[in-house]
């Protein structure tokens, strides 16, 4: 079992030690993984960020769920974050608090993600995987994809929600290219895509790929209905509500927080008897954001998540409870933006960084995208409104959400794109089929190394 009074502090980081975790048991090439296999399968999961340890848990469930199916034990070795270890895995890192989007954000980031790998390759060295599954988080996954086939040439690699590339397309600057598409294929034994772009693309690069679903599909089956939320958070029927959600990242906080609550605080002048919710995507935010409510003066009340969210239910889950109680949600990019559409709720979209990325990005880079957020991103067309940088004022943000609140046509619109865009998704039992995946080449793998002995 991981102790936690034998963890390090690294920045944002936990850093687990490595004896705090018990030595697993070995893995023999040689074995054939059949159903009667006595040793546990040692698989490693590397992702970070609050979405990454939301996606990982999921797929922590169902590679147990399989594993069961097939008679087989499974040690899951994993750098994430609360969601994960209450799914069972065992960290060798926290890193649901490491993340950031830009050149100068992540900055702080750098020593604490070099220090992390640096942990999570000398616990693996000693006990290596018999395969690795990276999960979205860019950076320090696509420093795994140069690492691991050198230092484990022989252990199969999945990439399960690759970068983005597919929505950047090939961009260069400088002649240099921006994204790395080629050593993801050339690194991974199999891409699992959630997105049917992203399935097209990286096969088109020659990635050996399957295209799974979105596993937002599975968890939004348990989630509350708009009247169950409210029942459950005490909202009365006609309680006109505005879910508010900021930030999963730190660099949100100074970015994105002020423009959205100011956003607010203009639409409870015009609309005086809106009350705001508040999901935390981390405790630690609490201070900065009830902060934040008494200077902007808005009528909003916080929600955290009991231990810091680490339960994975999706019918209790006060962040979800709060986007289905709500009739319209001002939000930051990411995956969230998704878990609101599945929901039917409107919403307004935006994004910042620091200025100085921005004009980097824009005039050195040239760098530019169609869509950010995901409901745009699968099917390629504007769904929800998208304020980005200069672009995401709170007047901007203000006017869009009044136009949504008041203008039927416009709302009704928005609730047809995301039928729409629910049937491009896929069906449900997306994380079993990616279990089923990373176990059947865990049985090939082995199988192959054994006909070579």
């Amino acid at each position: 079992m991981i102790e936690p009074d034998r963890d390090k502090e690294c920045g944002n980081a936990t850093i687990q030690a490595p004896n705090a975790l018990q030595a697993p048991n070995t893995l023999s090439q040689s074995d054939p993984l059949t159903q009667h296999s006595p040793r546990p399968v040692r698989l490693f999961i590397s992702t970070g960020e609050v979405s990454g340890d939301l996606q990982g848990s999921l797929l922590v469930q169902a590679l147990q769920r399989q594993a069961t199916k097939r008679g087989l034990t499974l040690e899951l070795l994993a750098m994430g974050g609360d969601r994960m270890e209450a799914a069972g895995a065992k960290l060798l890192a926290r890193t649901s608090a490491i993340g950031s989007m830009g050149i100068f954000e992540s900055l702080p980031f750098v020593l604490p993600t070099l220090q992390v790998q640096r942990q999570a390759k000398q616990y693996l060295q000693q006990y290596p995987p018999d395969l690795i599954v990276l999960i979205d988080y860019m950076g320090p996954n696509l420093a795994f994809c140069e690492y691991f086939p050198e230092r484990f040439p022989d252990v199969p690699i999945v990439y399960y929600i690759a970068p983005q590339e597919w929505v950047w397309g090939d961009q260069w600057s400088w002649g240099v290219k921006l994204f790395r598409s080629d050593l993801v294929v050339k690194a991974t034994q199999r891409i699992l895509a959630i997105f049917p772009g992203e399935a097209s693309y990286f096969q088109s690069k020659g990635g050996q790929v399957a295209w799974v679903g979105h596993p937002l599909l599975d968890r939004m089956q348990e989630a509350l209905d708009r009247d169950r939320a409210r029942l459950a958070l005490g909202i009365s029927a006609d309680q006109l509500t505005i879910v508010l959600l900021p930030a999963s990242r730190q660099q949100e906080l100074k970015y994105l927080m002020p423009v959205m609550f100011a956003a607010a605080q203009q639409l409870q002048a015009k609309l005086p008897h809106v009350h705001f919710l508040i999901p935390l995507a981390l405790t630690k935010y609490r201070a900065r954001i009830e902060q934040a409510i008494q200077r902007y003066g808005l009528q909003a009340t916080v929600l955290a998540e009991p231990q810091a969210a680490s339960s994975d239910s999706a019918a209790t889950s006060l962040t979800l409870q709060a986007i289905a109680a709500a009739d319209l949600a001002i939000t930051k990019s990411g995956t969230v933006n998704l878990e609101i559409a599945l929901l039917n709720v409107p919403q307004v979209v935006m994004y910042k960084v620091n200025s100085v990325t921005g004009w980097i990005l824009d005039r050195v880079l040239k760098f530019s995208v169609p869509f950010v957020s995901p409901p745009n991103l699968v099917e390629m067309k504007p769904i929800v409104p998208e304020f980005l940088q200069d672009q995401a004022t709170p007047e901007n943000l203000a006017q869009a959400s009044l136009a949504l609140l008041l203008d039927t046509d416009r709302r009704q619109a928005m609730l047809e794109g995301y039928q729409s865009m629910r049937l491009a998704l896929g069906s449900v039992g997306v994380c079993d089929r990616a279990a089923e995946e990373i176990l059947n080449l865990v049985a090939a793998s082995d199988t192959a190394v054994k006909e070579e002995n």
